[in-house]
């Protein structure tokens, strides 16, 4: 892709005017429009500046600056380099620390980093195949042998998991086939969609939250993802409790 057309079509994703643009940048409405139209060659300072401005991830910044004719300006590191351990230790000690709630980890395209033993109530009865580290959670989630069996709101659940696969066209077609018509709920959702999962321990009602690594300058580091499943109600939590008390005295899981 040529720069000029690169950086207006990211520009006008954002809904942003040159004007905008340029004066988050730091520089003049009539430059931008030069460089848009390709009279002008902006030095790679420039294209940061501009990728910084747009907030784009940092793939897309490396991009951008690979569509200028520069070289990338962030790292993308295997996960298992040896700079990075401060980071997996750190992944670790969240994921036990989330305990006796579940919570994985997964990179930009849905695949499991690594999860925390409580992950295992959420997996019960899912197909070997689409479970573990570098198992896609997404599929996990939707296909007729992972958790879609044991999902009591499947069509509000599904649309909350197709809704983060924009980037992945090819999953979400997969997956779209793999869930009911996504039929609004007749009643209130409230204030969040929970995912209502049948497991051995009863009826759990969960909510997730996403957390990133938001000053991260590496690629690998800034696109993962650390998802933690919290109770929406008391009985969830009574329930999650139990199944961890369980798991550390390696008793058998109550009943469904």
């Amino acid at each position: 892709m040529d720069f000029p057309r690169a950086l207006r079509d990211r520009r006008t994703r954002r809904q942003l005017s040159q004007l905008d643009l340029a004066l988050r940048a730091g520089t003049t409405q009539r430059y931008l429009s030069f460089i848009e139209s390709g009279r002008s060659v902006p030095g790679r300072n420039m294209v940061v500046r501009l990728a910084e401005s747009l907030e784009l991830p940092l793939r897309d910044r490396n991009e951008l600056l690979l569509a200028a004719g520069y070289a990338p300006a962030y790292p993308e590191s295997p996960l298992d380099d040896p700079a990075l351990a401060p980071v997996r230790t750190a992944i670790d000690h969240v994921l036990r620390g989330h305990l006796p709630y579940p919570a994985l980890v997964v990179d930009r395209g849905g695949d499991l980093i690594a999860a925390n033993t409580a992950f295992d109530l959420i997996t019960e009865g899912a197909a070997a195949e689409l479970v573990g580290p570098g198992r896609n959670v997404y599929r996990l989630a939707l296909h007729p042998e992972g958790l879609a069996p044991r999902i009591g709101n499947l069509a509000e659940w599904a649309r909350h998991i197709l809704a983060r696969l924009g980037h992945l066209a090819d999953l979400r077609a997969e997956l779209a086939a793999y869930v009911p018509e996504l039929e609004p709920s007749a009643g209130a959702l409230g204030f969040a969609v929970p995912l209502r999962l049948r497991s051995s321990y009863g009826e759990l009602r969960l909510m997730t939250t996403v957390t990133t690594f938001a000053t991260a300058v590496d690629v690998t580091l800034a696109e993962l993802k650390l998802e933690a499943f919290l109770p929406a109600d008391e009985a969830t939590a009574e329930a999650l409790a139990a199944a961890g008390r369980a798991s550390s005295s390696g008793q058998a899981p109550g009943n469904m």
